[in-house]
């Protein structure tokens, strides 16, 4: 472990988008309200929570969009696009044309693996191929191959009046090193290094050992160590870290006592591995910006980034989410040695 902590580099926001069925307009404006807050702040990054079938951000790349067209700073970040529902050219289109709208400024994260609830909805998602459909790392190499520029088609040149290219158009050169994968084992860490990714490291890790105790920050800490000793840059690859941080400075009693509530019914499961895939997560952290900051600078995984994007809690008011993002560019960033963008 360091003897000190790195100064925070890159300050990020994570937001899930909750909407309500009856008005999805009102939750997605507020969504790309709350960016327009974060860059507004400072904030180096606004990252989307992905959702499919339920009440949250389904289309990521659509908000992305958006948001790039009414934002001109900050960057825009996927955490995480679960490639069991995408066709990796087509999305690598829909990545290039957005990162070539937004000037060059979105991250987008990825996961693989099955689509959650998978036996209930391949009949709708792969009719006729969900027997056969690859949900391993190769999806992700696909993408990534797509979106660097290696070819698409046998087939390149003109035909009649149409020009047709073997690779995917637009191209936006930088993008190919500013994909990032979220993984929450020791396979998927050294997977993303051998790749040249950048890694996202969440509120969740799996536990894969068979003997305990279990320390979250110390299994976190192992990942990003065998991320990096695996990727080309070595000490010097991206690696963002997304715990829920809830700083209370400016909130009023009646909010800190909601948040407080909010994380203690999220504290039990917190305590030992998780269901069959043994899944540990992190504490949230709520408290001044002062408490936070001295809990962070003790937290070994977070003393080995640079960069973070912080999770918002889920369920909680425009108003809320405010206050958060407002204390955490204000007290919070400072306090990690962060300074705002300009």
């Amino acid at each position: 472990m360091p003897s000190s902590p790195r100064p925070l580099r890159k300050l990020g926001f994570l937001t899930i988008g909750l909407f309500d069925e009856a008005d999805p307009r009102r939750g997605h404006e507020s969504t790309l309200e709350i960016i327009e807050l974060g860059e507004r702040l400072g904030f180096d990054s606004a990252w989307l929570r992905h959702r499919h079938l339920q009440y949250g951000i389904s289309s990521p790349v659509a908000v992305m969009a958006a948001a790039s067209q009414r934002t001109s700073r900050i960057e825009l970040g996927t955490a995480v696009i679960p490639l069991g529902w995408e066709n990796p050219l087509r999305l690598a289109e829909d990545l290039a044309t957005v990162d070539i709208l937004s000037g060059g400024r979105i991250n987008p994260g990825v996961s693989v693996g099955p689509p959650m609830h998978f036996d209930e909805v391949k009949g709708a998602l792969y009719p006729d191929t969900a027997d056969v459909e690859d949900f391993s790392y190769e999806r992700v190499r696909r993408l990534l191959d797509f979106v660097r520029g290696k070819p698409a088609s046998d087939f390149s040149g003109v035909q009649g009046f149409e020009v047709f290219s073997d690779r995917v158009q637009p191209h936006s050169p930088g993008l190919g090193r500013r994909l990032w994968y979220g993984g929450g084992s020791l396979s998927s860490a050294r997977w993303a290094g051998e790749h040249g990714m950048n890694f996202l490291t969440s509120s969740v890790v799996k536990a894969e050992g068979t003997e305990g105790p279990y320390d979250f920050a110390q299994i976190q800490l192992s990942h990003i160590r065998a991320f990096r000793a695996a990727h080309p840059d070595g000490a010097d690859a991206r690696v963002s870290q997304g715990l829920v941080v809830i700083p209370t400075d400016s909130a009023s009693p009646e909010q800190r006592a909601k948040y407080e509530e909010y994380a203690a019914k999220r504290t039990p499961r917190t305590t030992s591995p998780q269901g069959p895939a043994r899944l540990m997560f992190a504490p949230d952290i709520v408290g001044t910006s002062e408490e936070i900051a001295e809990r962070l600078h003790a937290h070994a995984a977070f003393r080995e980034v640079d960069e973070v994007a912080f999770a918002l809690p889920f369920t909680f008011e425009h108003e809320d989410y405010v206050q958060i993002l407002t204390d955490m560019a204000t007290k919070l960033g400072p306090n990690l040695g962060w300074r705002p963008g300009a």
